[in-house]
């Protein structure tokens, strides 16, 4: 059970800007913070407030407890100025996409002083995250088609969906759209898929080495919109070095070289790969393509609850479940990672409607939410300390490995 020290919701956002201002160096550099939303009463949604905890310049945590549930539920919010200098955001991985690691030890790996876990993914076989995923400023990984998402349904919610914080230093909900295309002397082929764990039926995927070990027949498995459906019946793969097919064959496992690139097709795609022969030069392009046209310094998937600071219509209101989720302020220049707790005798949990319920009592205009249940996880490294600390308290009775989360970074 954690306590939370006395203090009224309605100052919580007040209280963490202050905090961002007074642990700054020029106060006067700052932009206007966001305000907490002036209809009806937030105190009916935010309660007790814990002290702020400055956590370096320009990022501050707090916790809190709601009553926007049926019963308490404890909460964390770390809120991060995004123009502050030094701060940097970013996606954090185990190192490979199709891979798990707990959000403290990736968090410690790369030197973060605070961060949340990420995306809903194929628990049980590759480990990959659903949605698009990029990476200092370098595209990861596409969406899978929007049949084969993981997670809770969400009213107008598409795969392509994504949190992004772009070159402008400024925080988003997008969508990054695959286009790619596969040249050689045999034609031109369409790419559908870029680092997935389900390639579209009839599609043709890249693996890069960002991929990792995972057996690439997998992802020829099921269909777009069942998971548990047979695996392709036609399949192929080559291996594509500097730009010449130097193997050919059935899709395997197995670290992909540097530099190398995977043509992996199923159905009428793998007739189109099965077309290249060893010898053969190959151009392979491919970008994700975001909605807004700004492009993305960091990007992971997910799903819109809130936008425009009206919560999406048709949210779940039955599951209460721990919570995950990431937001900005109106103008984009704060971003703020929240978890409440639940599965706890002191936490029972909310649902997505009750989740955007609290992130629009906050003044978050835009949010989207992440993993939840045994995946949420949030940490920061106090000042001078070693190591980040887990500031929730996750359901499970470790601290569930995910495949990615967003870091963020000082100094």
């Amino acid at each position: 059970m954690r306590a939370r020290g006395a203090g009224r919701g309605h100052a919580l956002l007040a209280l963490l800007v202050t905090a961002l201002l007074a642990f700054a160096p020029s106060a006067a550099a700052e932009p206007a913070p966001p305000t907490p939303t002036p209809e009806g009463s937030p105190d009916r949604v935010v309660g007790e407030v814990g002290p702020e905890q400055p956590v370096a310049v320009g990022v501050v945590h707090q916790g809190f407890t709601t009553t926007a549930s049926a019963g308490q539920v404890m909460g964390d919010v770390v809120v991060v100025d995004l123009i502050s200098p030094g701060i940097r955001t970013d996606l954090l991985t185990p190192g490979t996409i199709a891979a798990r690691a707990s959000v403290a030890a990736m968090a410690n790996h790369t030197g973060a002083v605070a961060g949340i876990n990420g995306d809903f993914f194929d628990i049980g076989r590759t480990n990959a995250p659903a949605g698009p995923a990029v990476a200092g400023g370098r595209p990861l990984k596409a969406a899978v088609p929007h049949g084969r998402r993981m997670g809770p349904a969400v009213p107008r919610a598409e795969i392509e969906h994504v949190f992004a914080v772009g070159v402008d230093r400024v925080g988003r909900i997008d969508r990054l759209r695959l286009t790619g295309t596969a040249t050689s002397t045999r034609g031109t082929f369409p790419i559908t898929a870029l680092n997935q764990y389900a390639v579209p039926v009839g599609g043709i995927g890249v693996f890069t080495p960002d991929w990792g070990v995972a057996d690439r027949a997998t992802t020829l498995c099921g269909t777009d919109v069942d998971r548990d459906a047979p695996c392709a019946a036609d399949q192929a793969e080559v291996l594509v070095h500097e730009g010449v097919v130097v193997l050919a064959g059935p899709p395997v496992g197995g670290q992909i070289p540097q530099g190398d690139v995977v043509l992996t097709g199923r159905d009428k795609g793998a007739a189109m790969v099965r077309s290249l022969e060893i010898g053969d030069r190959v151009q392979i392009d491919y970008s994700l393509v975001p909605t807004s046209g700004v492009q993305p310094q960091f990007a992971i998937g997910g799903s819109p609850i809130l936008i425009d600071r009206l919560p999406v219509p048709g949210l779940d209101d039955r599951e209460r479940a721990p919570r995950s989720a990431v937001g900005t302020s109106p103008d984009g220049h704060y971003m703020f990672l929240l978890t409440l707790d639940g599965r706890q005798t002191d936490s029972v949990g909310a649902t997505l409607a009750e989740l955007a319920t609290v992130l629009r009592a906050m003044g978050v205009d835009d949010a989207i939410n992440l993993d939840g249940g045994g995946s949420s996880t949030q940490v920061f490294r106090a000042p001078g300390a070693s190591e980040v600390t887990i500031v929730n308290d996750p359901s499970g009775s470790s601290p569930r490995l995910v495949p990615n989360g967003i870091g963020i970074y000082a100094g």
